[in-house]
């Protein structure tokens, strides 16, 4: 066997460790030593294939990245008018985001560990290209409803508005499945995602 295909067979065994550990045990479970047991190499062969553990950790985020794409692509998102919005469809704009959100939760409630392990893993330097890229790919989803609701934005306040909605929805969320807290039912939370969002999407949409 090649050394290349060997790395990459030992990148992919790697990369499914992790994920594995991290979707089963969390991001803190994660340990080198432990990864290169599961994998049957030594400690030092991870950092042939991986630069740092950060890396290795982004690898596994962006696999739920992707499995978080295929969940809200079943999302139906309503096409955007050629002109100016109807009543109707900035009504279907608003339910865009809504169920957008609703999404946001049931993959979140689904995948507790690695949706967490996005939120917890704090890189020491600056994320790669790579990885920014996928970020703002998701962002568009919730921009396309925005782009009904508030035409009149620039491309820039649109991108950073996206960012506020989500920020506002992973807020609920987070709340809501925090274990050290007053943990809510997912229909409980569902509804009140469903108000909050909701009333923001109408309050852009001018009603």
């Amino acid at each position: 066997m090649r050394n290349e295909e060997r790395r990459e067979r030992l990148k992919a065994a790697l990369l499914d460790a992790a994920e594995r550990t991290i979707a089963e045990s969390g991001l803190s479970a994660l340990k080198a030593r432990d990864l290169a047991k599961d994998v049957g190499c030594a400690l030092g062969a991870i950092y042939t294939v991986f630069p740092d553990l950060d890396a290795l950790i982004l690898a596994v985020n962006l696999r739920t990245l992707a499995l978080f794409d295929r969940a809200i692509t079943a999302v139906r998102i309503e096409p955007e008018p050629e002109g100016a919005a109807s009543p109707a469809e900035r009504d279907a704009a608003v339910e865009t985001l809504v169920r957008l959100a609703v999404a946001y939760l049931h993959f979140a409630a689904g995948n507790p560990a690695r949706w967490r392990a996005l939120f917890q893993h704090r890189v020491t330097h600056a994320l790669p290209g790579w990885y920014l890229v996928e970020q703002v790919r998701l962002f568009r989803y919730i921009e396309a409803p925005l782009r009904v609701l508030r035409p009149d934005l620039a491309e820039g306040e649109r991108a950073l508005l996206a960012r506020s909605l989500f920020s506002a929805t992973h807020g609920l969320v987070s709340l809501g499945l925090d274990e050290k807290l007053m943990v809510l039912s997912e229909p409980v939370l569902r509804g009140q995602i469903e108000i909050v969002v909701g009333a923001l999407g109408r309050g852009l949409a001018g009603e």
